[in-house]
């Protein structure tokens, strides 16, 4: 059996953990907002049309804040249509996901849902087929208390208070050739500099997310982030990073691999920000606001095989991906590198929320269910608190096709130092041997096992389902010692691992 070794001490901080880091995102995609976050007339569902069953798993996820309302669905939007009398409101064709957009769900049903739900909204705005002068009618329209002709509006159409809306995106993926209004990084730099100064204007305190690169794989990526902040470094304060990954081909260790991907894009674009803010004489630091991020089977939807309709409908079923046990370990493993950069990854959004690429499902009119992503999420939610602690590993590597040489582990500790507690993360990422894990816990004196979850299983296709919505959870880690401030576990393979440490 490999083993390998985890040193973590309370001295050694990366950064604290963010709360934005568990951020999720609802777009105008498939099923994700009509039946999804809203179904009028749902057994559940609130004086609003809100799912209540869906709220009650949201909290349960432990989400903080939601993108919204795009994705590739902003570039083609008109933010006045989903606002007013409903009746009232136009129906339009969505030419990003070939859908029929009724409108009945728009911004001030949205602002009413993230109060209910808790979370904080992140609004992105149409820079593709729209420009400034949208985006700061917008801006009036939410943010305004009253007394203007837009901040008046809001407030005739039942938004009494002003929405306060903090975290905008200016735009969504613009170097993509997929995307209404594509535009060249010299191009888009210029608008989003321009917009930003403009919001600025309005309130200098907002914070604003330039479109970083749609993947690590685009043609563009580096160049597109370097011309981009050398436009918006001043009146920006995040660039974007967005990543998908899938299972190829049946190679299980790359899959189980892929977070090395997300770590090393990190890495990049850090160093790229920093070297414009040096260029420039700055000491502004850009931080990364990862708000796309998921497994996500696109070779499927690029094929047509449950892709894009071929009929203009509303709400289809779009990316229903009915995840597995391997899937969730592997967003366990991203989650992982998310919080590892808590130091410069401030911001991140999982995509998407509700049955689009989601760790909640649902049926119309029927049941609401957790999918096997929605559990490492929940957890790591739930425990990544206080500060990311600056461990040390030390572990045999794996090969793999698309990654090289990788560690067989991917770890992360967070330390509570007000409700002493350690969490501690842990992937074995080799997809067929288990791994021995000792881990040194005496920089923090006296610690016991408070909780220990392990999610693994032999079939590493099962997957949660309406019939079965229990198949895939977390269960009891067995096996798991604390001796002499040293814990000790065997970690199965193609595993994702939680300990939870009370200090003493």
């Amino acid at each position: 059996m490999q083993r390998a070794r985890v040193s973590i001490d309370p001295a050694f901080v990366v950064a604290p953990v963010s709360r934005r880091i568990f951020g999720s995102f609802v777009e105008h995609m498939g099923r994700c907002v009509y039946t999804g976050i809203y179904e009028p007339g749902h057994p559940t569902a609130d004086e609003d049309g809100f799912r209540g069953d869906v709220l009650d798993l949201v909290r349960e996820l432990g989400v903080t804040t939601v993108r919204y309302p795009g994705g590739n669905f902003v570039s083609g939007y008109k933010w006045e249509d989903g606002v007013g009398p409903a009746e009232k409101r136009p129906t339009r064709l969505d030419p990003a996901w070939r859908t029929i957009e009724t409108n009945a769900f728009g911004l001030n049903e949205f602002m009413r849902w993230t109060k209910v739900a808790g979370v904080e909204p992140m609004m992105a705005m149409n820079l593709g087929t729209r420009g400034l002068q949208e985006a700061i009618e917008l801006l009036e329209y939410a943010n305004y208390p009253a007394g203007t002709a837009l901040s008046d509006l809001r407030i005739e159409h039942g938004a009494q208070e002003p929405h306060d809306i903090r975290m905008w995106c200016l735009g969504n993926e613009m170097d993509g050739p997929w995307q209404l209004g594509h535009m060249t990084a010299e191009e888009y730099g210029r608008l989003a500099a321009r917009t930003a100064l403009a919001m600025r204007q309005f309130d200098k305190d907002l914070e604003l997310v330039a479109c970083g690169s749609s993947s690590r794989a685009m043609p563009t990526f580096g160049a597109w982030e370097a011309t981009v902040l050398e436009h918006t470094y001043e009146v920006v304060d995040y660039v974007s990073a967005h990543a998908y990954y899938q299972l190829l081909d049946g190679d299980h260790a790359s899959f189980l691999a892929c977070s090395a991907d997300m770590d090393r894009f990190i890495h990049q674009v850090v160093a790229t920000a920093d070297h414009i803010g040096a260029k420039l004489s700055s000491d502004k630091r850009i931080n990364i606001s990862f708000d796309e991020w998921n497994v996500w089977y696109l070779r499927e939807l690029q094929s047509g095989q449950g892709g894009l309709p071929e009929e203009w409908t509303e709400a289809p079923r779009t990316s229903e991906e009915a995840y597995t046990v391997l899937d969730a370990v592997v967003v366990g493993s991203l989650l992982i590198t998310l919080l590892r950069h808590a130091d410069r990854v401030t911001a991140a959004s999982q995509a998407q929320l509700v049955n689009t690429i989601s760790s909640i499902r649902t049926e119309p009119g029927g049941p609401a269910w957790r999918q096997s992503i929605f559990h490492p999420f929940a957890q790591t939610a739930r425990h990544a608190r206080g500060t990311v602690l600056d461990l040390r590993l030390d572990a045999p590597t794996m090969t793999t096709a698309t990654y090289g040489e990788v560690p067989v582990l991917d770890s992360v500790a967070t330390y509570d130092a007000e409700e002493g507690r350690v969490a501690l993360f842990v992937v074995n990422r080799h997809p067929s041997e288990p791994v021995s894990l000792s881990t040194s816990l005496r920089a923090f004196g006296d610690a016991a096992l408070a909780e220990a979850l392990v999610l693994a299983d032999d079939d590493l296709t099962a997957a949660n389902t309406e019939s079965d919505p229990d198949r895939v959870v977390p269960r009891a880690h067995g096996g798991v010692k604390v001796d002499d401030g040293v814990l000790t576990a065997e970690l199965a393979p193609a595993s994702w691992n939680m300990f939870l440490l009370q200090l003493g």
